[in-house]
C-alpha cells in the first residue's frame, strides 16, 4: 500500500481557486490509478476525479466536470486536483485515495488507501 497525504486545502470566496496536492510514499505510486473524493458535512463520501495510472485517462462526476483537473506526476509520486470557478456547494473534505487493481472504480469501496483529507471552505 501507499501511504497518501493531502495539503492545499483552505478559504476561499466563490468564484476563486484552488490547488490541492496529494503526495504518496512508496515505489509503486505509478502503478495506481488515483482519484479525490469528498465528504460535505452530513453527507456521504462521493467521487470527485479519477486518473489512470500513466495520467492519459480521467474522468470526473458531472457536478465539477469543466471546472476542476485532476494530473499526475510519477516522478514526484504527486496527484493534483486543480479547482476553478469554486462554488459554495464545494465546500467539503477533500481526500485522496489509490486503487491498486486499476478497476477504474468510482467507488470508495474499491480504493486501498486513503489520506487524512483536507478542508475546503468556499465563501458566498
Amino acid at each position: 500500500q501507499v501511504q497518501l497525504v493531502e495539503s492545499g486545502g483552505g478559504l476561499v470566496q466563490a468564484g476563486g481557486s484552488l490547488r490541492l496536492s496529494c503526495a504518496a510514499s512508496g515505489r509503486t505510486f505509478s502503478s495506481y490509478a488515483m482519484a479525490w473524493f469528498r465528504q460535505a458535512p452530513g453527507k456521504e463520501r462521493v467521487f470527485v476525479a479519477i486518473i489512470n495510472w500513466s495520467g492519459s485517462s480521467t474522468s470526473y462526476a458531472d457536478s465539477v466536470k469543466g471546472r476542476f483537473t485532476i494530473s499526475r506526476d510519477n516522478a514526484k509520486n504527486t496527484v493534483i486536483l486543480q479547482m476553478n470557478s469554486l462554488k459554495p456547494e464545494d465546500t467539503a473534505v477533500y481526500y485522496c485515495a489509490a486503487d491498486r487493481r486499476r478497476s477504474g472504480s468510482k467507488v470508495e469501496e474499491a480504493y486501498d488507501s486513503w489520506g487524512q483529507g483536507t478542508q475546503v471552505t468556499v465563501s458566498s
